[in-house]
């Protein structure tokens, strides 16, 4: 029999749906009991790790950070393991999406984000959504840190941007949709994340118990003992993971009250 140490969750899509900007307070709540019973929670997102904190910001300390889609993880505010991208790869990702019309590109260092932008608007537009630090730049030579992940963002939506980009680069890197506009690069995904996290902190994977959504939570979900779908994914993944639930807060509450063999049960 398996038992819960770990619980990783998706953010956009997963804890956040329906355009909901804000983290529900009961999760505060239940994080704070599962740390209670030696279970640690941790945000597996591709957002950044300052977009993360601000989210978690009641209970910021006592989880651990999986971001960058599992190019950087972080527990009590240090670095705990990262998969920075060959700078000469991100340069040339860079200038393909920038050869994109209406394409707009986003590097990601460890905790800044870098905006070459196109529209005037879109740093601000950013930083609202996200609460990145953002850093607009005149061109890429500008970064001095490692690049950690290179995100094209393109209105008419990730999957058409993913045909035109992912044949140059998918026998290097990992090429994930993130979200409906969102398209990824990166030398990691979650799925290595978690890995690394599992080593780091001497975890068996069977023993992880994970939320997700979207595409980008396949390698993740893949490799735990206990992986959640929402309900609202696209059919494909609903038929690849049969477990499903509407809100992780659902699972939760049910861990919380009546212990892992009611999970068995659903």
């Amino acid at each position: 029999m398996t038992m819960i140490r770990l619980i990783t969750c998706d953010i956009d899509g997963t804890l956040l749906q329906n355009g909901e900007i804000q983290l529900r307070p009961i999760l505060f709540e239940q994080i704070r009991a599962l740390k209670e019973r030696g279970i640690l929670f941790c945000p597996a997102s591709g957002r950044q790790y300052a977009s993360l904190r601000w989210l978690f910001e009641p209970v910021a300390d006592d989880i651990g950070y999986v971001c960058e889609n599992g190019a950087i993880l972080y527990r009590d505010g240090k670095i705990l393991c990262a998969r920075p991208l060959p700078r000469d790869w991100a340069w040339q990702i860079i200038r393909d999406i920038l050869n994109m019309p209406k394409a707009e590109v986003l590097i990601s260092g460890a905790n800044t984000s870098y905006l070459i932008p196109k529209a005037p608007k879109m740093g601000a537009h950013l930083a609202e959504k996200t609460h990145n630090n953002i850093q607009v730049i005149q061109n890429e030579t500008e970064i001095q840190e490692d690049i950690l992940k290179v995100s094209a963002w393109y209105e008419e939506g990730a999957p058409i941007a993913r045909q035109a980009l992912e044949p140059l680069w998918k026998d290097k890197v990992k090429v994930a949709i993130s979200g409906p506009t969102w398209l990824d690069f990166t030398l990691s995904d979650k799925g290595t994340g978690l890995e690394d996290l599992c080593r780091v902190l001497n975890i068996d994977p069977a023993d992880v118990l994970s939320f997700g959504d979207n595409y980008n939570d396949i390698p993740i979900l893949s490799r735990v003992g206990r992986p959640y779908l929402m309900r609202s994914a696209v059919p494909e993944l609903r038929q690849q993971f049969p477990r499903q639930c509407g809100r992780p807060e659902e699972i939760l509450a049910l861990l919380l009250e009546k212990g892992e063999e009611a999970l068995d049960a659903i």
